[in-house]
């Protein structure tokens, strides 16, 4: 088993809808939060105090968002100063895309109130096209590699 990141996104009045709860919307914003974390300033041991998963990207490769897959378990109330808790960790390396899966908790005691992956594209914007995972770059996310998050089967699979 890898490693896997832990993060604190603090909540915000804003993330709050009519109803008293956290909004769906918001549930994903923590979630990039939790992301953008992740790939940029994850600790990864061996490299020279280099933080962030895609430390070895080439300045001309970014990521784009191919697919994301997001169920809510539990209603999120907004609890003033409590932050949300993020669990992200790698699922898949593909030859030019990374499936990366989540688990967030209102509280550390508590089940997962959302469980979610996401499909990220490496994206050369010299080329544009889609740019092939690197040796290197597929050791750093290979660390963080963990069995997919438990999501519930699609329908008709």
């Amino acid at each position: 088993m890898g490693m896997v990141f832990d993060c604190e996104i603090q909540a915000r009045l804003r993330d709050v809808n009519l109803g008293g709860h956290v909004d769906n919307v918001e549930a994903v914003r923590v979630l990039d939060e939790a992301r953008l974390l992740f790939f940029r300033y994850v600790p990864v041991p061996g490299t020279d105090g280099r933080p962030g998963l895609l430390h070895d990207l080439p300045a001309q490769v970014t990521m784009l968002m191919g697919a994301q897959r997001i169920e809510y378990h539990a209603e999120m109330r907004f609890q003033p100063f409590q932050p949300f808790l993020v669990r992200i960790w790698v699922a898949h390396v593909g030859r030019t895309s990374i499936t990366v899966d989540y688990e967030l908790r209102v509280a550390p005691d508590q089940e997962p109130a959302v469980a979610a992956e996401s499909t990220l594209v490496l994206w050369d914007t010299t080329t544009e096209a889609a740019w092939p995972i690197s040796d290197e770059v597929r050791a750093t996310l290979e660390r963080y590699r963990n069995d997919p998050v438990a999501l519930r089967p699609r329908p008709g699979a």
